[in-house]
């Protein structure tokens, strides 16, 4: 990285979709340690730091910057990661760059989540102020009440207010003047990514109202709030921005449940829709999100190739019916049945000549289907 770049963290498959993360004034990237790993598995995360914050240069930006600024800044560390389309979160100030992107650049936003934001912060003299303060004072003083601004009572990150103590105080100011000028409530109108709001409920600095207002303004926006969470809702409930943001990036469930009958086919999942119960619901959903959502969607094997490693577990394992119906997502998959009796050969190699034995048998009867029940 040089001094040209934001500094940033990459995690996931580099053939996944990219997200980019960005964080609140005064934090580092680290205010996504509990979200993006786990948002890692189906997606490129890149995790971004401010200005002065983390391990970006302060002389990024300098007095009188605009969110506009920090928005090219994100889109200069995009191109020298050559992603040109990409899904955008952002906390607060973070949020704000990803209104402006949404607006200005909405050929390079697929998909936009705003988290405990605003698309005006309270009109300029707040932050004038709070921008003279640390010019004049260093971030000291600011630091000991961030628990306040940041969490509910009782609840801190403490390496987080570590970043805040240690970020470097002229370009927090300017990160400051950034604020100020910002005030996108007549464009808001203007953006067609799929925008998604996430208000914590004892948010002081942005409450609901502030996300209230842009999911109002948005053509099809939705809108989450979370209970017992303040500014930082990352840090304060990751399990509950993680479930909305994978809902809103890669489907979820949604997603999974085509792929499911893409792979097995309508008549199979349609069975198995019409013997969920409410005991089962939950575990329905789990297979729909996890094992086809975000396994099979991963882009860095085909599916001719997930079929095959498929196929040989399932032998392993001897699970003959899930295999009978592994079979028929081969040949909807592409592969021919001499591919399939090569893998099940295979498989006597390594799992065994009576597991191989099972298994030829299995596939020999679903190959002999009639015609009209192939897929």
């Amino acid at each position: 990285m040089t001094d040209t770049l934001l500094n940033h963290r990459a995690e996931g498959p580099a053939s996944a979709p990219p997200l980019l993360l960005g964080p609140s004034l005064g934090t580092s990237y680290a205010l996504w340690d509990e979200v993006a790993p786990e948002l890692s598995a189906a997606h490129r995360v890149v995790r971004w730091d401010l200005p002065g914050h983390g391990g970006s240069a302060a002389g990024l930006i300098g007095p009188g910057a605009t969110v506009g600024d920090l928005a090219e800044l994100v889109l200069a560390l995009a191109d020298a990661l050559g992603i040109e389309r990409f899904g955008y979160a952002g906390v607060s100030l973070g949020g704000a760059v990803g209104l402006h992107l949404a607006v200005h650049h909405p050929e390079r936003v697929a998909s936009l989540a705003v988290i405990c934001s605003s698309a005006h912060f309270n009109g300029a003299g707040p932050w004038e102020e709070r921008a003279a303060l640390v010019r004049r004072e260093g971030l000291a003083g600011l630091a000991e009440n961030a628990d306040a601004r940041w969490f509910t009572p009782g609840f801190t990150v403490p390496r987080l207010v570590r970043d805040h103590r240690e970020a470097d105080p002229d370009a927090y100011a300017a990160c400051c003047d950034a604020l100020a000028a910002f005030d996108l409530r007549e464009r808001l109108t203007e953006i067609g990514a799929p925008t998604l709001l996430i208000a914590g409920r004892e948010d002081p600095a942005t409450p609901p109202a502030h996300l209230r207002q842009i999911a109002d303004a948005v053509p099809d926006a939705t809108l989450v709030e979370l209970p017992g969470a303040s500014h930082l809702a990352p840090a304060q409930r990751p399990e509950a921005v993680l479930t909305a943001l994978r809902a809103h990036f890669d489907g979820g469930a949604r997603r999974g449940m085509e792929v499911r009958r893409e792979v097995l086919g309508d008549a199979h999942v349609d069975r198995a829709q019409a013997r969920q119960t409410p005991f089962t619901a939950r575990f329905q959903d789990f297979i729909a999100r996890y094992a086809w959502g975000e396994v099979w969607t991963d882009p860095t094997l085909s599916r001719r190739e997930r079929s095959m490693i498929t196929l040989t577990a399932l032998v392993a394992h001897g699970h003959y019916d899930e295999l009978a119906m592994h079979v028929r997502a081969a040949r909807r998959n592409g592969l021919t049945p001499e591919e399939i009796g090569a893998v099940l050969l295979q498989t006597a190699v390594y799992c065994g000549v009576p597991a191989a034995n099972s298994a030829f048998a299995t596939a020999q009867r679903v190959l002999e289907e009639p015609e009209e029940d192939r897929p």
